[in-house]
C-alpha cells in the first residue's frame, strides 16, 4: 500500500466513523429518552406523558453527547503535545545531554529526515515502566512522538528505531488526525455512562440523608441506574469502534516500519521483549482507555473484541514466522545498559559530493510517504555531518529563526545583499550577521542540507510565542521580496516554513473548503510546470522541451497548451494556486507529480539542487518525499 492509499484508506475510516457515530448518538438519545421517561411516568404520582418533555430530553441528551465530543476535541485542539503533556509527557529538551534522551531525538530526527516531515516534539512519559509509545496530532505539522520510560531504558537503538518508525508510519498514513478524532467521538459516546454514576451517587446518598427510601429517590436511582447501563452499552460499543479501527492499521504500521528500517528484528525484537517484560506494554499512570488505540502495544488488559491491537504473538509471528510464543526472553529492569553518547561526524561510506542522478517519475510515486532503508541510512549520515555551527543553532529556541531566515535567502546570490541590507534594518547588525554566517555556512556545505535543517528547526521554533512566529512570517515573505520578484525555490521554503508553523498554532483548524472548477486546477497545474522549465533553464528550446515532457502525462486531460515565459508577479500568484492542487484527489496527484518530476528531469538527470527542489514542491502539496539522493550518495 503506498502513501496515496493509505491517506485514502484513512478518510474512508473517518467516515465511516462519523457514521457509526451519529448512529450511535441517535440510537443513544432514543434510550436516554426511554429511560427518562420510565423513572418519570413508572415513579411519578399522577403524571402524564408529556410530548414537550420527552422531546426536550432528547434535544437535551443530544446536546449532551455532540458537547462533549466538541469540548474533547478543543481539548485536543492544541495538537500532538497536549495529548503526550496529559499522559505525564515531559518534552526532551534541544539541549538534552542524557544518553538515553539524546539517542531518542536523534532516531527521531532521522526518521524525519528520511521521511521529508518535520521532526515532531518528543516526550517521555517518566511514570511508566512498560514499553510503549505513541503518535499524536492532527498533521505533521504539530506531530509529537513519546515513548515510555521502559521503552528508552530495555530497548536498543535498533528496536527503538523500529517503534519510531511504526510510530512515523501513523503520521505518514493520516492516522493521527483519525486517532484524535476517535478520541472525542467516544468521548462523547460515553460520557452518558459517566452521568448516569453520578445521578446513581447522588440519588443514593440523597436517600441515604433523609433517613428513607421516598418514591422520588426510587426514580432518580432508577434513571441513574438506567442512564449507567445504557451508558455502559455505549461503552461497549465504543470499545468495538476503537478495535476496529485500530487493528489494521497496526498491522500496516509494523509492515511500514520494516519496509523503512530493511530490519525486521528491530521491531520484532522490541515486540519479543514486550512478552518477556513483567510490566508488558501497560500504562499505570496514563488512562490507557481513552489513548489504548493509539500505542505502539496494549495500554492495558483488553483482549478478544475489545483489543485495540492483533495478539502479541501474531504481530511478532508476522514479522518473524519461526518465533515460538512460548519462548519470550526475560526482560528486566535491572538488565538496563546505559548507551554511550551517540557519536558525531560523518560515517564511513557518506558521499553526498554527487553531482547529478538519474529519477524516474514513477519512482518518485512510489516514494512519497515511503522511506526506505537507503533514506533512513542516509538520514542518519546526513544527521551527523551537519556542522556544529549549524545544528546547534537550529535547536535553539533563541536562533532556530535565524536559520529558518538564512534558508530564506537567494542561494543563488544574486540578490542576497539587498535581502542582508533588509535584514539589517529590521533584526539589527549583530542578528543580521548570524543569518549571513549561517547562510554562507549552509551554501558551503550545499543544497543536501538545506530541507533537513529546516525540518530540524521546527520544534525550537514552536517553542516561541505565536506573536513571534506571525513575526517571522513576516519578515521572511518580506525578505524574499526584496528583489522585486520573489525566486521559485525562496517561494517553495517559504510555504514549508508557513504551512508548518500555521498548523502548529492551530493544528485542528479544518482545511480550507472550496470547490475548484476543472479550468481553475488545470491553470493551477500548467503554471507549476511551466514555472519550472522556465526556471529551470535558461534557453527557449530546453525550456519547451521540458514543459513539454511535463504536459505530455496529462493527456487530454490538459488540452492544447503552448509554454510562454511566465512574467512578473508569476511565483506570487503560485501560492494560490499550490492550495488549489493540495486539494486533488490521490490520483490527480500522482499524476502531477508525475509531471512535475518528468519537467524537471526531461533530460533524464536532475542535478542535486533540483532534486531538493521536487522534494521542496511535494513538501508543499502535503505530499513528503524523501530524499531523492539517498541511494546515490551511500553507493
Amino acid at each position: 500500500m503506498n502513501f496515496f492509499d493509505a491517506q485514502d484508506q484513512a478518510r474512508r475510516a473517518t467516515r465511516w466513523l462519523v457514521v457509526v457515530y451519529v448512529i450511535a448518538t441517535i440510537l443513544i438519545v432514543a434510550g436516554v429518552t426511554l429511560v427518562v421517561t420510565a423513572a418519570i411516568y413508572g415513579f411519578g404520582q399522577g403524571i402524564r406523558p408529556d410530548p414537550q418533555l420527552l422531546g426536550a430530553v432528547a434535544v437535551a441528551a443530544t446536546l449532551l453527547i455532540v458537547g462533549a465530543t466538541l469540548y474533547r476535541t478543543a481539548r485536543l485542539s492544541s495538537g500532538g503535545g497536549r495529548v503526550a503533556t496529559e499522559m505525564g509527557g515531559t518534552k526532551v529538551s534541544a539541549d538534552v545531554s542524557d544518553p538515553l534522551r539524546q539517542r531518542l531525538r536523534n532516531v527521531v530526527e532521522e526518521m524525519a529526515i528520511a521521511s521529508g516531515v518535520p521532526v515532531p516534539e518528543i516526550y517521555v512519559l517518566e511514570r511508566e515502566p512498560g514499553i510503549n509509545a505513541f503518535a499524536a496530532g492532527f498533521t505533521p505539522g504539530d506531530a509529537a512522538v513519546a515513548v515510555t520510560r521502559g521503552t528508552l531504558e530495555l530497548l536498543d537503538r535498533d528496536e527503538l528505531q523500529g517503534v519510531v518508525a511504526h510510530e512515523f508510519s501513523h503520521i505518514l498514513n493520516g492516522d493521527m488526525r483519525l486517532n484524535i478524532r476517535m478520541m472525542g467521538v467516544l468521548f462523547g459516546i460515553m460520557v452518558i455512562n459517566l452521568v448516569g454514576r453520578m445521578i446513581l451517587r447522588g440519588g443514593y446518598h440523597s436517600g441515604a440523608s433523609i433517613g428513607r427510601r421516598n418514591r422520588n429517590s426510587g426514580g432518580v436511582m432508577a434513571l441513574g441506574l438506567g442512564l449507567a447501563v445504557l451508558g455502559w452499552i455505549g461503552v461497549f460499543f465504543a470499545r468495538l469502534i476503537k478495535a476496529a479501527v485500530s487493528r489494521q492499521r497496526e498491522y500496516l504500521a509494523d509492515a511500514s516500519a520494516v519496509q523503512f528500517t530493511r530490519q525486521t528484528d528491530g521491531i520484532a525484537n522490541a515486540l519479543k521483549k514486550i512478552g518477556g517484560f513483567q510490566g508488558h506494554s501497560y500504562l499505570q499512570a496514563a488512562d490507557a482507555e481513552e489513548v489504548s488505540h493509539m500505542l505502539f502495544a496494549l495500554g492495558a488488559k483488553f483482549s478478544g473484541l475489545f483489543a485495540t491491537h492483533p495478539p502479541l504473538a501474531d504481530r511478532i509471528r508476522a514479522l518473524d514466522p519461526s518465533f515460538d510464543p512460548s519462548r519470550y526472553p526475560p526482560v528486566r529492569h535491572s538488565d538496563r545498559r546505559v548507551p554511550q553518547p551517540e557519536p558525531d561526524g560523518p560515517m564511513a561510506g557518506f558521499a553526498p559530493g554527487v553531482d547529478s542522478i538519474a529519477v524516474a517519475p514513477q519512482a518518485v510515486v512510489e516514494a512519497v510517504g515511503r522511506p526506505g532503508p537507503a533514506h533512513v541510512g542516509f538520514a542518519t549520515a546526513l544527521r551527523r555531518s551537519i556542522p556544529e555551527e549549524l545544528e546547534s543553532p537550529a535547536h535553539s529556541p533563541s536562533r532556530a529563526y535565524l536559520v529558518a531566515l538564512a534558508l530564506l535567502v537567494d542561494p543563488s546570490g544574486r540578490h542576497a545583499a539587498r535581502q542582508f541590507d533588509f535584514l539589517r534594518q529590521q533584526l539589527g547588525a549583530e542578528r543580521a550577521s548570524l543569518v549571513e554566517r549561517y547562510y554562507r555556512q549552509i551554501l558551503e556545505i550545499g543544497p543536501l542540507y538545506r530541507l533537513p535543517l529546516l525540518e530540524i528547526s521546527f520544534p525550537a521554533l514552536k517553542l516561541s510565542p505565536l506573536e513571534q512566529l506571525e513575526y517571522l512570517l513576516d519578515l521572511g515573505r518580506r525578505l524574499i521580496e526584496q528583489d522585486g520578484e520573489v525566486d521559485f525555490h525562496e517561494f517553495c521554503f517559504y510555504r514549508i516554513l508557513a504551512r508548518t508553523l500555521s498548523q502548529a498554532a492551530d493544528p485542528s483548524a479544518p482545511p480550507a473548503r472550496f470547490r475548484a472548477t476543472r479550468a481553475a486546477v488545470r491553470d493551477a497545474a500548467v503554471l507549476l510546470l511551466t514555472l519550472l522549465a522556465d526556471r529551470g533553464h535558461d534557453a527557449r528550446a530546453d525550456k519547451q522541451r521540458a514543459f513539454a515532457a511535463g504536459l505530455g502525462l496529462f493527456g487530454r486531460w490538459a488540452g492544447e497548451v503552448d509554454f510562454e515565459p511566465v512574467g512578473a508577479g508569476a511565483v506570487g500568484r503560485f501560492d494560490a494556486s499550490l492550495d488549489v492542487l493540495a486539494k486533488m484527489g490521490s490520483a490527480a496527484k500522482q499524476t502531477l507529480l508525475k509531471a512535475v518530476t518528468a519537467t524537471v528531469v526531461h533530460d533524464g538527470r536532475v542535478t542535486i539542487a533540483e532534486a531538493e527542489m521536487i522534494r521542496a514542491i511535494c513538501a508543499s502539496l502535503d505530499c513528503p518525499l524523501p530524499p531523492l539522493i539517498a541511494e546515490a550518495a551511500a553507493s
